[in-house]
């Protein structure tokens, strides 16, 4: 009688977890430790565009948020072996990208940031599309907000994560999260309200 083996913790996750994308993502993080390059490419793309998003949302420039995103993904490429699979991989790699985000926003001048604005996005709904105008005023009061409170509102509104979620995220519970979240939204409108109309 052969006698089995211990299976790695990766392994376990992914016997319990019961949705197919987790179970896929805890496997490619396994494979690309391991050295499988295609694994991460898979990673890369399917995470890459949640990632820029909430870099941009951070950030609050095209440019900056690009090379954050890289840079979350070369963090993530050097270090994908310490990923134990207690977590979903998308909440270790929003930690990451976090972290990283929340780093480049304090290095960048508060200046720099008052005169970056958002860029007009264009939406697209079967086959029509409209562009989409920012407002200044917004603009401003984002860049005047702490990087937390920009994370914590990138990831509700842009990324529309739970309150749990976000919590797994930023390393506290629901409750938390929830409570930052309130104070993120209530420093806005206080911005907002300073600007005028």
């Amino acid at each position: 009688m052969k006698k089995r083996q211990k299976a790695p913790m990766m392994a376990v996750a992914l016997e319990g977890a019961s949705r197919w994308c987790i179970d896929d993502d805890v496997r490619l993080a396994s494979l690309s430790a391991n050295g499988d390059a295609r694994a991460f490419q898979v990673l890369y793309e399917r995470h890459y565009s949640r990632v820029f998003t909430l870099a941009r949302g951070v950030l609050l420039d095209h440019d900056e948020a690009l090379d954050a995103t890289q840079e979350v993904f070369l963090i993530l490429y050097k270090n994908i072996g310490r990923f134990d699979g207690r977590s979903q991989f998308s909440t270790w790699l929003y930690r990451v990208a976090l972290n990283r985000c929340i780093q480049q926003a304090r290095k960048l001048r508060p200046k720099r940031l008052l005169e970056v604005g958002l860029e007009s996005q264009t939406i697209g709904i079967q086959g029509e599309t409209w562009e989409l105008e920012p407002d200044t005023g917004i603009d401003r009061a984002l860049a005047r907000l702490d990087p937390n409170d920009r994370a914590v509102l990138a990831l509700f509104y842009w990324e529309e994560q739970s309150l749990k979620e976000i919590g797994d995220a930023l390393g506290c519970k629901a409750n938390a999260a929830k409570t930052r979240l309130f104070r993120a939204r209530e420093r806005l409108k206080a911005l907002l309200e300073s600007e005028g109309p």
